[in-house]
């Protein structure tokens, strides 16, 4: 099977799940999203899919601006739509590449949302995976980080790796086959950068057998127990956890009836619904947390009575979070009411709840409702739904943090 017949049968497998929705790509200009580009255009030229191109522009050298323009001729050759996303949030401190990755994922995942496109593709290859298992595996990961990077993903949008299976070299070869061009980032050979000294490393590395198909070999075996284990997650997450508004309770006793791999994965999971944030914590902390189930971790408060441990938002992690009254809240509340210019969406905190008489009334707990979304004008209290004080207004989790119990079967 050609390069490109195989490409065409993962997307149509794709499509019999997802529809013909419209599909974004994630293209930098560098040979792997050149050839995903190509390969995508041809596919949808015969399937009459649509298709829009994205390219983000770090502004990290001076040449990017110039490679962005010429990732938008390219992509205008083949009749596709382009965008360039510009980043300009580097304060030169920091993992430049973690930072640079994190703004790219979020620019793309902003920009696909405001034009309705559900799933984005972008050019990771074996190689990217090979690279991404043995990093971890240096760090010590467990399962999970052994399962190395996934195929298909669901966050604000639905990420898919058409290409996660197919070496930089095939893809290199389908390039030179059909004339196309692509642009060689200074980046992707500088011995500063972790990834770089990784596949420096690879290269050395195949005499002794741990070449770049035995690593992504290793990462679908993970993916397999990963799934096991996560079946597990799922089922305790139903006999052991109810949702309480913006919280989570966990049953104790059911809890801790669990193998403790289930409990801490479970937990991990809670942490992250809760605080939406992408990334599990630290394996040290997380299985203090789940010995004790009281304190906190990744924003998040947890407080344990009668049998029962209450997950809520750590206020402080919250309290200088604000955004507009129309917008989403800490990435999962939504607000409406009676908007008007002026209003904001803050943490209720001590002030607001105070304005409260009602809170009681509620049932939510304290700690809870300090960290609850509340509408504000020029440092005065509008409403506060979770606390009682509503004067038109109605707050909602925001999809995909609205049920956790489904969370855990989608992830």
């Amino acid at each position: 099977m050609t390069l490109p017949q195989a490409f065409s049968a993962r997307f149509d497998a794709h499509l019999q799940k997802n529809g013909r929705e419209e599909i974004g790509l994630a293209v930098s200009g560098g040979g792997d999203s050149m050839a995903l580009m190509h390969l995508a255009a041809a596919w949808a030229a015969q399937n009459g899919a649509a298709l829009r191109v994205a390219t983000v522009d770090h502004g990290l050298r001076l040449e990017s601006a110039a490679e962005a323009g010429l990732v938008a001729q390219a992509a205008t050759a083949l009749g596709l739509p382009h965008d360039t996303l510009r980043w300009n949030g580097w304060d030169g401190g920091g993992n430049l590449q973690d930072a640079a990755r994190h703004a790219r994922r979020r620019l793309i995942e902003d920009w696909a949302e405001a034009l309705g496109i559900d799933t984005v593709l972008t050019g990771h290859t074996a190689d990217d995976q090979a690279e991404t298992v043995l990093m971890r595996l240096a760090r010590g990961s467990g399962v999970d980080g052994l399962a190395g990077i996934a195929a298909s993903e669901r966050h604000k949008v639905r990420w898919l790796r058409p290409l996660l299976d197919v070496p930089r070299a095939d893809l290199r070869d389908y390039l030179g086959q059909n004339d196309i061009g692509w642009i060689d980032d200074p980046f992707n050979d500088d011995p500063r950068f972790d990834r770089v000294k990784t596949r420096k490393l690879l290269e050395g590395m195949e005499n002794i057998g741990l070449s770049r198909q035995r690593l992504t070999e290793t990462a679908r075996h993970m993916q397999a127990a990963r799934e096991v284990l996560d079946a597990a997650m799922a089922e305790l997450g139903e006999k052991a956890v109810t949702q309480d508004r913006g919280d989570l309770l966990i049953d104790m006793a059911a809890f801790r009836r669990a193998l403790p791999d289930t409990r801490t994965r479970l937990l991990a999971r809670a942490l992250i619904w809760l605080s939406q944030n992408r990334y599990r914590p630290r394996f040290a902390p997380l299985s203090q947390l789940e010995q004790r189930l009281c304190g906190t971790l990744h924003g998040c408060l947890i407080t344990a009575r009668d049998g029962t441990a209450r997950i809520t938002r750590e206020y402080q992690s919250v309290r200088r979070t604000t955004c507009a009254s129309d917008a989403l809240w800490d990435n999962r509340w939504r607000l409406t009411g009676p908007h008007a210019p002026g209003q904001w969406i803050g943490a209720l905190g001590e002030t607001g709840l105070a304005e409260c008489p009602a809170w009681r009334d509620t049932g939510a707990p304290r700690v809870s409702l300090l960290a609850s979304p509340a509408i504000w004008q020029d440092n005065r209290l509008i409403s506060a739904p979770l606390a009682g004080l509503m004067n038109g207004w109605r707050a909602e989790l925001a999809h995909p943090a609205a049920d956790f119990r489904q969370s855990l079967l989608s992830h």
